[in-house]
């Protein structure tokens, strides 16, 4: 859908509308079967926080989960179609748009479900509609400036899915850097692009600094940096492997790129940077301090408390794009260790290799074992680890004297407006728990795929809803109003029925700094923490 003239249905007028709710609830407390019942316009927005679904209109039938957004008027009958064993819980809203000519349609419309919605619409929608059902929660204006926020945030990403004027030179990147490793020539590029030969070098160049060849250079050299880092064949292998019909070849062009021969790189120091706690601190366990990394305060402390100097500082949500780039470049790498889902890494290719890591679907043991492969310091990370299970072992056989059988447990992170627990894949402690002292996350966790999503959101209020034998809360908000949501819930019958809270196994730590780190250092502390509380005599508020 062209968003500049059909993301509202008409112009807007001189005089802008407003736009005020006027129907809201959660799905399950009513049917999702609903036609328009008056003849005055109105638009809706359908937002899915959890299940999986079918929605049916106009005899057409889309798949909706985890954060599927729909908006449309209130014209075609919606109607929803849980999946086996999936409850769909979300929001739906009606709204009206108001201009001083009276009702006007102006609202917000779509032809079909997006998908992956940003967190922050999630968050907005659920707070929304807490106050539309107890509007004590907030002040006089808290829920009209809510709903504004809520439009303005989908408004937002309805542009950013805009098609690119340029989406020919996305999809050709997409394409090269997928085969950069064949024979690819411009002209092959053009044709599939279905552009003249010229246009795709001068469009090309314009979006990427560079020619074609250029840059299908740096992605060969950058591939072979990190098959060196990591343990490459022999010298033809590699050059067949990226894209090169021999050694000698490759190692000319490695030259003209890098300045050194592709030995001489394999012998020399690098200069690191960590663009992300985790791997900083894998760095930090190794021995290596990284020209640029970033750091916690606690991280900081920790580091002080040994005596061990850190690098520079650097905070990855302080800077626009073209800061980001100037501040890394700054230091100069030779390597870049980074997540591969951060949207940076492309940006930054012209810098060094960038060795990325799987988020979420490697342990912080495995990403520890690879960087330490890749400096070449295999020993120190076995070392390392072989300490810290034999620090494991010790503390189970404690656990054993002290609980014996562990049971369920659950790790609660109580933010603004929203309270998070995870799985061992998310880390703040889980992986301790589930992994290294033999504890199960509860039934209804399970249930509700926080192992697969890796964290599970709701509000505040609905914690004592999902009950374990032991229940950690890592972090309390700071707010005063979310102080108060987690004094009430504290207080409440159903909070104080809960078996742990009567048997003392609620365990306030507010420790988020600590619990955040997914790394050896930050791990080996929440272990010693997470002992702490579990075998001393513990109280819930």
């Amino acid at each position: 859908m062209p968003l500049s003239s059909s993301t509202f249905k008409e112009s807007a007028p001189v005089l802008p509308p407003f736009h005020v709710p006027i129907r809201m609830f959660r799905l399950g407390e009513e049917a999702l079967n609903i036609r328009q019942n008056d003849l005055e316009p109105c638009y809706r927005i359908l937002i899915i926080g959890d299940g999986e679904g079918i929605l049916h209109m106009d005899e057409q039938s889309h798949p909706i989960s985890r954060g599927s957004l729909f908006l449309s008027n209130t014209e075609p009958q919606l109607t929803l179609e849980c999946k086996k064993q999936s409850l769909l819980r979300g929001i739906y809203i009606e709204y009206r748009c108001l201009s001083m000519d009276g009702p006007q349609a102006y609202g917000l419309k779509h032809p079909a479900p997006l998908h992956r919605i940003p967190a922050e619409i999630l968050s907005l929608a659920e707070e929304l509609e807490s106050i539309w059902r107890d509007p004590q929660l907030g002040g006089p204006f808290r829920m009209q400036q809510l709903f504004i926020e809520l439009l303005r945030e989908i408004y937002t990403e309805l542009e950013s899915r805009q098609p690119s004027s340029h989406s020919w030179i996305e999809q050709a990147l997409l394409y090269i850097e997928a085969n950069f490793n064949k024979d690819l020539t411009r002209d092959q590029m053009a044709d599939l692009a279905d552009v003249s030969p010229e246009h795709f070098s001068r469009m090309f160049r314009k979006h990427t600094g560079r020619t074609f060849n250029a840059y299908l250079t740096l992605l060969r050299i950058r591939c072979a940096q990190k098959r060196i880092l990591t343990g490459s064949p022999d010298l033809n292998t590699l050059a067949q492997d990226v894209g090169y019909k021999d050694g000698f070849y490759l190692s000319r062009k490695f030259k003209e790129s890098v300045g050194i021969s592709p030995t001489a790189y394999k012998r020399q120091p690098k200069r690191i940077v960590a663009l992300n706690l985790n791997h900083t601190a894998m760095l930090l366990a190794l021995g290596i301090r990284p020209e640029l990394g970033v750091y916690t305060p606690w991280l900081e402390q920790a580091q002080n408390k040994k005596n061990m100097s850190i690098g520079s500082n650097f905070n990855p949500n302080a800077y626009t794009p073209a800061a980001y780039y100037d501040a890394v470049a700054s230091s100069h790498p030779d390597v870049i260790i980074s997540y591969n889902t951060a949207e940076e890494n492309n940006s930054l290719l012209s810098l060094a290799p960038i060795l990325e890591l799987p988020f979420k679907t490697m342990s912080w043991r495995e990403q520890f074992r690879l960087i330490a492969d890749t400096m070449n310091m295999q020993s120190i990370a076995d070392d390392w680890l072989s300490q810290y299970d034999e620090l494991v072992n010790r503390m189970n056989n404690q656990l054993d004297r002290v609980l014996g059988e562990r049971g369920t447990a659950v790790v609660w992170e109580i933010c603004p407006r929203k309270a998070y627990c995870f799985s061992s894949s998310y880390g703040r402690g889980s992986q301790i728990l589930y992994h290294d002292l033999g504890f199960r996350p509860p039934s209804r966790l399970v249930e509700r795929h926080i192992t697969a999503h890796g964290y599970l959101e709701v509000d505040i209020e609905y914690i004592a809803s999902y009950p374990a034998d032991h229940i950690f809360i890592t972090s309390l908000p700071s707010y005063q109003d979310d102080q108060q949501r987690v004094n009430r819930l504290f207080h409440s019958q159903k909070w104080c029925d809960l078996e742990p809270v009567r048997r003392n196994r609620v365990y306030l730590m507010n420790q988020p700094e600590l619990f955040f780190g997914y790394d050896p250092i930050s791990s080996q502390a929440q272990l010693h923490e997470l002992m702490k509380a579990l075998t001393t005599h513990h109280k819930y508020a």
